[in-house]
C-alpha cells in the first residue's frame, strides 16, 4: 500500500506540475498576444497622427499660397489705382476713382476671407479624419470588450 500511496502522490504531483506548466504557457501566450495587439494598435495610432500632421501641413501650405497670391494681387491693384488717381483731372474724378477702388478692394478682401475660411475648414476636416477613425476603432473595441 505504501507503493500505491507513493505512486498516487507522484501521479498527483505530475498532474499538478503539468497543469501548472500548461497554465503558465497559456498565460505567456495570452500576454504575448495582447502585447502584439497593443503594438499593432500603437502603430495604427502613430500612422493616424502622421496622417493628421501631413494634412495640417498641406492645409497650412495651401493657406500660405492663397495669402501670398492675394497679397500680390492686392498690391498690383493698389499700384494701378494710384496710377489712375494721378491721372485724374478733377476732384470729382478722384472721388469716383477712389470709391470704385475701395469698393473693389473690399469685395476682393471679403472673397479672399471666404476662400481662406473654406481652406481652413477643409484642412481641419482632413486633419481630424484619421484621428476620428482611430477613436472610433477604440470605442468599438472598448464596447465589444464589455
Amino acid at each position: 500500500m505504501a507503493a500505491t500511496g507513493a505512486e498516487t502522490l507522484k501521479t498527483t504531483a505530475e498532474q499538478f506540475s503539468a497543469a501548472g506548466n500548461q497554465a503558465f504557457k497559456d498565460s505567456i501566450e495570452k500576454s504575448l498576444g495582447a502585447l502584439g495587439e497593443l503594438n499593432a494598435h500603437s502603430k495604427k495610432n502613430l500612422e493616424a497622427a502622421v496622417a493628421s500632421v501631413t494634412a495640417a501641413t498641406k492645409g497650412a501650405e495651401a493657406l500660405g499660397a492663397q495669402a501670398m497670391a492675394y497679397s500680390k494681387k492686392a498690391l498690383e491693384d493698389h499700384v494701378a489705382a494710384a496710377k489712375n488717381l494721378t491721372g485724374a483731372k478733377s476732384v470729382q474724378e478722384v472721388v469716383e476713382l477712389q470709391t470704385a477702388y475701395a469698393k473693389s478692394a473690399l469685395e476682393a478682401y471679403v472673397a479672399e476671407m471666404n476662400k481662406a475660411s473654406e481652406t481652413v475648414a477643409a484642412s481641419v476636416k482632413e486633419c481630424f479624419l484619421p484621428l476620428n477613425e482611430r477613436m472610433s476603432a477604440f470605442v468599438e473595441r472598448f464596447q465589444s470588450a464589455h
